[in-house]
């Protein structure tokens, strides 16, 4: 029996992974009746012997006899009626952005000044791409391949991610201790450097993020020990800071706390300080005034006189003897 009675194909993507990035169908010939099943997010090449026959990049189901075929490149005049079908490939194409995390394989020697043997550091982050030239993909890639996934691009990129990181941080002569700053500017860098590697295959590089910047546990604890010295360097700031702290965590902040009591402690001590010193001074002042005016008067310690006379009456002015009567008064 010829092809007319035979059943209809469909062909469309029968990968279910959601990390492919092309699937090739070549599993059979394409017989009369078959449709063609594009879905969103997926772009259908014809491909005869080897060749690009056609791209359909509208979604939907279409039959191959007449909807595709009379737009193929080389195959507008074939008929079906033959015992076999077309023996075509369909290439099934993943045309959203994909999102990879990165990071350093091994520590990356970045030449800083008095290490000769450069500043290690690692970096982590993400990178986008998409597939953009289908001829150069299929020539490069599909050609020999049934699929192609996200973690083959991924090591391709891997592969020059290290270098790169260390040319842009080089280049944009950035502070060594301070690149989480400058990782915008670095990443837009490597991102182009990306690109044009990528683009050898079709794939292109959307974008590139350096999230976090790592430094040997050594040079951290330096750091945290230098922020630490700076910020106590400043009581008045540490404790604002601390209280602030307290604040915001509610009852979890303990140190916090803990610093602004001890400063108030501090605060209190030296008021009373201030105080005894103040109270020791009037005291001081108080008896050297005594003294003062018992040589003045000729009295000795302890000896008062009297303010009126005990013989006449009379109010005494200060002196050892009555004015009026010439009693003696101490």
């Amino acid at each position: 029996m010829g092809l007319f009675s035979q059943f209809a194909d469909v062909v469309e993507w029968q990968e279910t992974r959601d990390d492919v990035i092309f699937w090739k169908w070549n599993e059979d010939e394409i017989k009369k009746g078959s449709r063609l099943v594009i879905r969103p997010g997926q772009d259908a090449i014809f491909l005869y012997n080897g060749r690009v026959e056609g791209v359909f990049t509208d979604e939907g189901s279409f039959d191959i006899a007449s909807d595709i075929i009379p737009f193929l490149s080389s195959l507008k005049g074939f008929k079906f009626g033959f015992n076999s079908g077309i023996r075509a490939e369909v290439l099934f194409i993943n045309t959203k952005e994909f999102t990879v995390k990165w990071g350093t394989k091994n520590a990356v020697s970045i030449p800083a000044p008095g290490l000769p043997g450069g500043m290690p550091i690692r970096a982590f982050g993400s990178f986008h791409f998409k597939v953009s030239d289908y001829d150069r993909l299929i020539a490069k890639i599909a050609g020999v391949k049934k699929q192609f996934c996200v973690d083959d691009v991924k090591e391709r990129v891997m592969a020059h991610s290290d270098q790169l990181l260390m040319k842009w941080i080089v280049r944009e002569g950035k502070d060594m201790f301070h690149l989480q700053a400058y990782a915008d500017e670095i990443g837009r860098g490597i991102a182009q450097d990306l690109d044009m590697e990528m683009m050898k295959i079709g794939i292109s590089i959307t974008g590139f993020q350096i999230q976090s910047v790592s430094y040997p546990e050594e040079v951290a604890r330096m750091q945290q020990k230098a922020a630490s010295q700076a910020m106590v360097g400043d009581m008045a700031k540490y404790t604002q800071t601390a209280m602030a702290d307290s604040m915001t965590a509610g009852n979890g902040s303990h140190m916090a706390a803990d610093m602004a009591g001890m400063q108030m402690g501090m605060m209190m001590g030296q008021q009373m300080a201030s105080q005894y010193g103040q109270m020791a001074a009037a005291a001081s002042a108080s008896s050297s005034a005594q003294s003062l005016d018992q040589q003045t008067s000729g009295t000795a310690p302890g000896q008062t006189i009297p303010n009126f006379c005990p013989n006449c009456g009379a109010k005494t002015t200060g002196g050892k003897f009555c004015s009026n009567c010439g009693q003696k008064l101490v």
